[in-house]
């Protein structure tokens, strides 16, 4: 509004400069109105007609004050206009300044979807993080936490995070909020014991789905209604369906069993006999327990993917859609793996989204 005002006193004191003379008086008689007429007027000669002389030049000063006031309007817009950016770039520097100024270490296992759900959200957000294999058979790296599964992120050496969703949605907030920091923000998701059907105790976390921002801040994260609650749907999905639907399927035949335990082996932190044991017995009791998985929950990838379309860029600048990504990652290099991007329509998203998080598109 303020520029567009501002143009238009450029012009009209453009026009009325190279006007002629008598255009330009009738102009300014016309632009200072009948109540300039009525108090100057009276007195003949006064302010009026020396103002609106051609020939005393006034017709050209009223253009030049207009000249000038478009100006001035034009240099004070732009002002505004550099400072708001400035502003902007202040505060994107400065939150990417907190993230790096961020120590995070993550405990993880290379090939279990709930870390690599973890891996891929720091690595969309360009956070910068080290990692610690942990030995999935002893674990003596985490012999230090009472919580003793994996993920678990540590912050600057002091603050613990568990559960993959409650690390995503903690780093999400705190990237996201202007007001809070990550301790009040954990204290959001409260730890749940609880006695499994089983006789095991498991540990549960309320809210973790949500991200725990202002009105303001969540009505700019999720303009279109339904919007948060699509993600969470989709996030708990990866949780609850998806995660469970790769041993069925990578444990298909004794050969896969193999090569699937070989990888794991490999890329996992192993000792030379627990690795020939992981590799032999747990191929075996793996593609048992997947067989049985399958005749009793009919889960195979593809139907798993009956409902699943990712072909928007919705899925590929979202949580869920990093978390989608995180899961199915384990798979690469696996026959699963390829007959999922040849059989269904995930391929091009995949791709979209490998390249997302190569270039830390989330940072922006």
């Amino acid at each position: 509004m303020a520029a567009a005002c501002t143009r238009a006193l450029g012009k009209l004191g453009g026009a009325f400069l190279r006007a002629p003379v008598v255009h330009r008086s009738a102009t300014a008689s016309y632009l200072l109105g009948n109540g300039f007429r009525r108090a100057y007027c009276s007195r003949g000669t006064g302010l009026r007609s020396k103002l609106l002389s051609a020939r005393s030049g006034g017709g050209r000063l009223l253009g030049c004050a207009f000249l000038l006031g478009g100006g001035l309007g034009w240099y004070q817009t732009v002002k505004v206009s550099v400072q708001q950016h400035m502003a902007e770039d202040k505060q994107v520097r400065d939150a990417l300044n907190y993230l790096c100024a961020l120590k995070l270490v993550l405990y993880q296992y290379k090939t279990c979807p709930f870390c690599s759900k973890v891996r891929a959200f720091l690595d969309y957000h360009g956070a910068a993080y080290e990692i610690v294999e942990v030995n999935p058979v002893m674990r003596q790296e985490i012999k230090w936490s009472t919580y003793r599964k994996v993920p678990i992120l540590m912050v600057n050496g002091e603050l613990q995070l568990n559960d993959s969703s409650v690390i995503i949605s903690s780093l999400k907030t705190l990237f996201l909020s202007k007001d809070k920091n990550l301790t009040d923000i954990i204290h959001c998701y409260p730890e749940m014991k609880s006695v499994n059907d089983r006789g095991r105790e498991v540990t549960e976390y309320n809210n973790k789905y949500w991200l725990m921002l202002s009105e303001a801040e969540t009505a700019a994260l999720y303009p279109q209604k339904g919007m948060q609650k699509e993600e969470m749907k989709w996030r708990q999905w990866a949780d609850d369906w998806l995660v469970h639907l790769i041993s069925p399927n990578v444990y298909r035949t004794t050969g896969e069993a193999l090569a699937s335990f070989d990888y794991i082996v490999r890329e996992g932190k192993f000792g030379t006999v627990e690795g020939f044991f992981a590799k032999y017995v747990g191929a075996a009791a793996m593609y048992i327990i997947s067989k049985r998985l399958k005749i009793m929950c009919g889960l195979d990838m593809k139907h798993g993917f009956l409902d699943f379309h990712p072909t928007d860029t919705t899925w590929t600048e979202s949580s869920w859609g990093e978390a989608v990504f995180g899961v199915l990652r384990v798979m690469e290099g696996l026959q699963a793996f390829q007959d999922m991007m040849d059989n269904t329509k995930v391929k091009h998203w995949y791709r979209r989204m490998e390249r997302a998080a190569l270039n830390h598109e989330g940072r922006a």
